[in-house]
């Protein structure tokens, strides 16, 4: 397949020397446009990659943050195609920064995948994280998505070992997306250690950059992952910055656009920290 954006930011991340920032945060939450509002500041608070979470109503493999963020965008009418629209119109005013899609796949399913990928490709996503659909059912959407020139990116999970790990990557691409614990999403950030050593075991049996979320909540975190990750993730962060300016019923008591934007702007002064030497 021809190189995407995802393919073209890490390329052009090699050559700054330093590892990207992807930053995740759910379509629709808490309403359609203040959450445009929070995608069009994501960029200029320093993230690489953005992921736009696809709201669900039974997210199985999310912690309790992510979850009240799905309903929340759901109670405000958020839908797939809202979802796919916002797209668009981040696309409006930035045709550079990667956009990955994550989600579930009950919603790409009922939409209808090949008017899915059409769409998908048309608003200007770049990428793909679906995560209940194992490598055993590529046919499904993996490879439909391949063909239409959309990543299709995989987790791989202190799980995987050896023998499972080059089945999961067969047909992933753009990046590997590590979740650095076993659990839900949110949970704790294991040692570094642990990190580098699965960072370095994942590269062994691919040239794709390997990123590393499901707990980075600090600039310190994020740039102590960075040293041995080509990204690091921040999702549960995000989702609860929006949260905390949130009252009970929902009434904002600050920007959640400038909330995001002040989280952000910390966590990519510790990613842009983690490797300061230039690639030769």
């Amino acid at each position: 397949m021809a190189t995407t954006r995802i393919d073209r930011r890490f390329e052009k991340l090699r050559r700054e020397g330093r590892p990207a920032l992807v930053t995740y945060f759910m379509g629709g939450d808490p309403d359609y446009e203040t959450s445009l509002s929070i995608m069009k500041a994501l960029p200029k608070a320093g993230a690489d990659i953005i992921e736009l979470g696809m709201p669900f109503s039974d997210p199985m493999a999310d912690g309790p943050a992510i979850q009240a963020a799905g309903l929340r965008a759901l109670r405000g009418g958020q839908t797939l195609v809202k979802t796919l629209d916002m797209a668009r119109d981040f696309r409006r005013a930035d045709n550079e920064t990667p956009i990955i899609m994550m989600g579930y796949y009950n919603p790409i399913y009922i939409y209808g995948v090949d008017r899915f990928l059409k769409d998908a490709v048309e608003f200007g996503i770049d990428g793909l994280i679906v995560v209940d659909l194992p490598p055993e059912m590529d046919a499904e959407l993996c490879l439909p998505a391949l063909k239409a020139g959309i990543n299709f990116i995989r987790l791989a999970t202190p799980t995987t070992d050896d023998r499972r790990l080059p089945r999961v990557l067969q047909n992933t691409s753009g990046f590997v997306y590590y979740v650095s614990m076993t659990g839900i999403t949110g949970s704790a950030l294991p040692e570094t250690s642990r990190i580098g050593e699965a960072v370095r075991r994942i590269k062994a049996h691919t040239d794709l950059p390997v990123c590393v979320g499901f707990g980075v909540k600090t600039a310190e975190q994020a740039r102590a992952v960075g040293q041995s990750a080509d990204g690091v993730v921040v999702g549960t962060a995000v989702v609860n910055a929006i949260a905390n300016v949130l009252g009970p019923k929902g009434k904002m008591t600050a920007d959640p656009a400038e909330a995001v934007a002040t989280l952000v702007s910390g966590l990519a002064q510790g990613v842009r920290s983690a490797r300061l030497a230039p690639a030769r």
